[in-house]
């Protein structure tokens, strides 16, 4: 566990490679987290991959253990991009392409951006519960609406750690099971999380013209794209997703592939870790092979539905 003090914040992490240099020469996996949470919730994935895989995760400007007294950051995509890559520039992870991107639901649209900043370093990148969405008039009342909710529950949100309010809380972020531990640190990092930080990030998750940039970026992706989801999501509606691989493959230079579980919500990485992790890794292979100008050992279908 570290801080790297940059222009926005002390900023906390957590690099296996600090208790095992050797882990140094290993490709690299640096996580980015979704909305009013820190990065606890992708230990039980880090914990499957950490023995291939340097696993670094962080807590974003308003969340967890990072620190923003002092400091004046912008809540932005740009932002957040730029804290999360001082890290990655600190970190050396910049230098050769050895380099997985994971981003989920909000940290989605930080992680494409972060994609094409650092291009060159880039194996792969996951987009986990962030789609894209058609702009109509049905949309568009619908991202007012949602924006109607965050404001409300930010308002309120202290009301969520107690019942039946946090079981309606955690059954919108999970379908599946996931364990008391981390329906704890789920409802924890929500009502303690900046409500500033919070509130931008929600806000700004909708907002229009922040949503058509990152349907032109994640498309400018070089590099071969998981696109993961639970089709039960209740978070973000789970098509968004689906039309985000299928815009892909119709535009992109690079791979792109679709995995959906499909009984699962928002948060795959705790409902069914091990097939998620599962996932990670073949793709992961693929993205090595596709730089070598390799076949992996075994084909692997565009497009996946996990029961």
């Amino acid at each position: 566990m570290s801080y790297l003090t940059t222009s926005r914040c002390r900023l906390f992490y957590e690099d296996t490679a600090e208790n095992d240099p050797s882990q140094k020469e290993k490709p690299a996996i640096v996580f980015v987290n979704g909305w009013a949470i820190s990065s606890r919730y992708w230990k039980p994935a880090i914990d499957r991959l950490k023995s291939d895989f340097r696993c670094v995760c962080y807590d974003q400007s308003g969340t967890g253990k990072t620190s923003i007294e002092g400091f004046l950051p912008d809540f932005t995509i740009r932002g957040f991009s730029d804290e999360a890559g001082a890290l990655i520039e600190h970190l050396g992870l910049d230098k050769s392409r050895n380099l997985h991107i994971v981003g989920h639901s909000m940290g989605g649209m930080v992680a494409t951006e972060l994609c094409l900043r650092y291009r060159d370093a880039l194996l792969s990148s996951t987009i986990l519960a962030c789609g894209i969405f058609e702009e109509t008039p049905f949309t568009s009342l619908g991202l007012m609406f949602l924006g109607g909710l965050i404001d409300v529950s930010m308002n309120f949100r202290n009301a969520f750690q107690v019942e039946p309010l946090r079981t309606l809380f955690i059954k919108r972020a999970a379908t599946g099971h996931i364990s008391k531990e981390y329906c704890d640190i789920i409802i924890e990092d929500f009502t303690t999380s900046d409500k500033a930080a919070t509130n931008a990030v929600g806000h700004f998750s909708i907002d229009p013209e922040a949503l058509r940039n990152y349907t032109r970026n994640v498309i400018e992706i070089a590099s071969p794209v998981l696109c993961c989801v639970g089709m039960a999501d209740h978070t973000i509606p789970p098509e968004g997703t689906v039309t985000l691989f299928e815009k892909r493959k119709a535009a992109a230079s690079s791979p792109t592939r679709l995995v959906q579980f499909m009984r699962l919500g928002h948060l795959p990485m705790l409902e069914d870790t091990p097939r998620f992790v599962e996932e990670l890794k073949k793709h992961f292979d693929f993205a090595e092979h596709f730089y070598k100008k390799t076949q992996p050992a075994a084909p692997l279908a565009d497009r996946v539905q996990i029961q």
